[in-house]
């Protein structure tokens, strides 16, 4: 086989000019560059051993996408694995290796219509398994057949068994599989050694040939300066690939032109000037006044020559860029400058000041955003505050907010005391929010202050079966208000009620004994701030019925204490009608001394009980031996008195004497029938 000389100029995978590129329906242009195997562990191993073979491929397209692949891993020239895949590598595994799998390994990849095979690497699997026979039965006669079976499970390929009667060989076969069973003829008599072992057929080596035509490639560009390069030169036939490569520089004429725009960032109504230029010549190929420049936007042509002004509007957004051109050599070069995108930016709008929420509670943090409906972006974003403190946000993404933390406020009126301002060109003022837009838009609640609880009557005391009202009073808050009143004797409410006024009543009709007890009453608003009054004691009083009832029953009580004392009363007058007269015969030898009492004293004497009757009545009268002495003197202190004769009595001698002085006095007292009342005296 002979291969002639191939002679290329130039093999572009890139599109170098519209005069190059391919139609979308063109096939695309590869070629395979290498495909490389690789066995671990390679050379000889041991039976068992786990094997990886790793076979790679390198293609170089001109598609964005990758190309699939067709890889197959052959053993001596037998396929034994393949896999299609985008995937520049395939990994095969023999886990583990045997014996079969020995011999001469290569990887063929196919893209398409081309192929490309790896060199060969040799595998060499030391070692087999030792094989298991079995037998029918072991007691047999002299000619009979035995039923034999000789197996390696570990091992696969083409295997040859071979079996023995002591050290004669009585059969081979030749297995399908990794397992043969057949019939045996033992033919002497006596003890026979049975045995079998295998071998492994392994397939020699094979070889292709392959056969190539060489045809020949030139291509043809005008370059420029961003040609030089080096380039590659690829010829396939079949499997068989060369290369060839060359550097090339290409030397600048003019340089690529330089677009330049003043200002680089231009609000709507700024003015704003493009320039286009080349800062190099090749002054012995060309004059400075050869260039020509041309101005286009989107393309079109905008303006003839390098310079162009206008004042920014959204109508001239868009791509700008400029094209220069010369005369070279009966050529025309033709270069292009960078394109800068033309956005003029918007001037930020007035801001508007609002609270974040829509709503803000006295006293309370909360916070402000300060935004821009207009405006291109980073836009810088001012708070004024109370004492015109300044705080800063700068907004540099849409999705960021200008969002200004508050500390607190405490009157409605401190609303008034904010401002925005906002600005995103250092060469315009800032726009300021008036701050109406907040004043309109916020909501501003203010917390309730503490209630006052007040109790009608005005004392806190009612009587029973009456009405009690409790009226709750706030002096300040946002309405809707709520209102909850509670007694101490419950932790239930026992009313709750919204309401837009600034003062509640509860009415309890009808109260009881079980309505006296403590009161108070929590208010609430949109604040959520609850709070708290005193709390009020009221006292329940008897209801008036039930005074007037206990009124008469005193009453009642009290005359009938009065009548029973006047009836009890009412017999004194007839008993002072009657006298007594008190005869007391002493036991000397004096019979004509007589004592005498007032019927006063008798009375009073009557209306003393028995037990102390002596001592109340005797003991002011009769003391030892004075007693008559002492009733003479008495008797004649009473002024006409009336008197009722007592007859003395005779002496009781079984009665123990009574001593008066050394004398001995015998007394008895007796009530007659008549209403006289007799003492005993001692």
């Amino acid at each position: 086989m002979s291969v002639s000389h191939i002679t290329c100029f130039l093999f572009l995978f890139l599109h170098l000019s519209p005069l190059t590129g391919q139609g979308a329906g063109a096939q695309s242009i590869f070629t395979i560059d290498s495909v490389t195997l690789k066995l671990d562990p390679r050379g000889e191993v041991d039976s068992g051993t786990f094997m990886d073979l790793n076979c790679e491929v390198s293609v170089s397209h001109d598609q964005s996408h990758p190309l699939t692949h067709s890889f197959n891993f052959l053993r001596d020239d037998v396929l034994v694995y393949s896999k299609n895949t985008t995937d520049p590598a395939v990994l095969h595994q023999l886990t583990p290796a045997r014996a079969a799998n020995s011999g001469t390994y290569k990887c063929q990849v196919i893209v398409q219509d081309k192929s490309k095979s790896s060199n060969t690497q040799r595998l060499t699997v030391t070692g087999l398994q030792t094989p298991v026979l079995q037998v029918t039965s072991q007691i047999l006669f002299e000619g009979d057949e035995v039923a034999a079976n000789c197996s390696a499970p570990d091992e696969y390929g083409s295997l040859l068994f071979h079996f023995y009667q002591d050290q004669e060989k009585i059969k081979q076969v030749r297995a399908t599989g990794n397992s043969v069973e057949t019939r045996l003829e033992l033919k002497h008599a006596g003890d026979k050694h049975l045995r079998c072992y295998f071998e492994i057929t392994m397939v020699p080596d094979a070889g292709s040939g392959v056969e190539f035509w060489v045809k020949y490639l030139s291509h043809s560009l005008s370059v420029l300066e961003e040609h030089s390069g080096e380039y590659v030169c690829k010829a396939n036939r079949g499997n068989v690939q060369k290369e060839a490569y060359e550097s090339i520089k290409v030397k600048e004429l003019f340089s690529k032109p330089v677009l330049v725009m003043k200002p680089r960032e231009v609000f709507e109504r700024e003015n704003f000037t493009l320039n286009c230029d080349t800062d190099r010549y090749s002054l012995e190929r060309i004059n400075i006044g050869d260039v020509k420049y041309s101005l286009c936007r989107n393309q079109v042509l905008l303006a003839s020559g390098g310079n162009y002004s206008a004042t920014a509007h959204p109508s001239l957004n868009g791509n700008y860029s400029c094209q220069a051109q010369a005369q070279g050599r009966g050529l025309k070069i033709f270069k292009n400058s960078t394109q800068i995108v033309f956005k003029a930016k918007v001037p930020v709008s007035i801001p508007l000041l609002s609270v974040v929420g829509g709503r803000l509670i006295l006293g309370k943090p909360f916070q402000l955003q300060c935004q821009s409906d207009n405006g291109s972006l980073p836009i810088t974003y001012t708070l004024l505050g109370p004492h015109r403190q300044a705080k800063l946000r700068v907004v540099r993404n849409p999705w960021d907010l200008a969002l200004f933390n508050i500390t607190s406020i405490h009157r409605s009126t401190d609303i008034h005391n904010f401002s925005c301002k906002a600005n995103n060109n250092p060469r315009q003022a800032h726009m300021e929010s008036s701050g109406e837009h907040l004043r309109r838009t916020a909501t501003i609640i203010e917390p309730v202050s503490r209630p006052v609880l007040t109790v009608i009557p005005n004392m806190g005391d009612v009587a029973e079966g009456e009405d009690l009202t409790l009226t709750c009073t706030v002096q300040r808050g946002t309405p809707p208000i709520t209102y909850t009143w509670y007694h101490t004797k419950s932790a239930l409410p026992l009313l709750s009620k919204t309401s837009n006024d600034m003062r509640l009543s509860l009415s309890v009709q009808g109260v009881s004994r079980e309505h006296g007890g403590g009161y108070f009453c929590v208010t609430n608003n949109p604040s959520n701030d609850s709070q708290k009054s005193a709390m009020v004691t009221v006292g329940v009083k008897l209801a008036g019925w039930k005074k007037g009832l206990i009124a008469a029953f005193c009453i009642l009580l009290t005359v009938s204490l009065i009548i029973i004392i006047i009836v009890k009363k009412g017999l004194l007058p007839f008993r002072r009608e009657r006298t007594v007269e008190l005869s007391v015969k002493p036991a000397s030898t004096k019979t004509d001394e007589t004592l005498r009492l007032t019927h006063g004293e008798v009375s009073e004497a009557a209306n003393v009980t028995p037990g102390v009757m002596g001592r109340s009545i005797w003991s002011d009268h009769v003391s030892g031996s004075e007693s008559d002495d002492q009733t003479s003197e008495e008797t004649t202190e009473v002024a006409e008195p009336q008197y009722t004769e007592v007859h003395p009595q005779e002496v009781d001698h079984t009665r123990a004497p009574v001593k008066k002085g050394t004398d001995t006095v015998y007394s008895e007292v007796r009530n007659s029938n008549q209403g006289n009342i007799l003492f005993n005296v001692h």
